[in-house]
């Protein structure tokens, strides 16, 4: 299983960019999947989630209202569309599949890192004030 994301960049505060997940080597429609991100000195912590058909998502407060989760399962993708971005929001993210029998269905939460077991390499994303 690969995922990789893309579309990470430098951008000023209260700007927006849209981050890219593409996977193969599983069904995609099959599992929800994440987005997380780590800021320098801290834990990754969870950003979005989106169940397997993109009929539910959940999101961290801290970014509800600015941030969107979306996926189409044609295309094997993820996305995350980042508006009126902060500098705090300055971080790797990485996109994650979540664990065979997580689809949305059978899913403990979708905010905890070890419901995922296949992650991306990270795309930074820095938010200059």
């Amino acid at each position: 299983v690969q995922l990789q994301a893309s579309g990470g960049g430098l951008v000023q505060a209260g700007g927006s960019l849209r981050l890219s997940c593409a996977a193969s080597g599983r069904t995609f429609s099959s599992y929800a999947m994440g987005w997380f991100r780590q800021a320098p000195g801290k834990e990754r912590e969870f950003v979005q989630a989106i169940t397997w058909s993109g009929g539910s998502t959940y999101s961290a407060d801290s970014v509800k209202g600015r941030f969107t989760i979306s996926r189409d399962n044609a295309k094997n993708t993820v996305y995350l569309q980042m508006n009126s971005l902060k500098p705090e929001d300055t971080a790797v993210y990485y996109c994650a599949s979540t664990r065979t029998g997580c689809s949305g269905y059978g899913c403990y939460d979708l905010g905890l890192i070890h419901e995922y077991d296949y992650w991306g390499q990270g795309t930074l994303v820095t938010v200059s004030s």
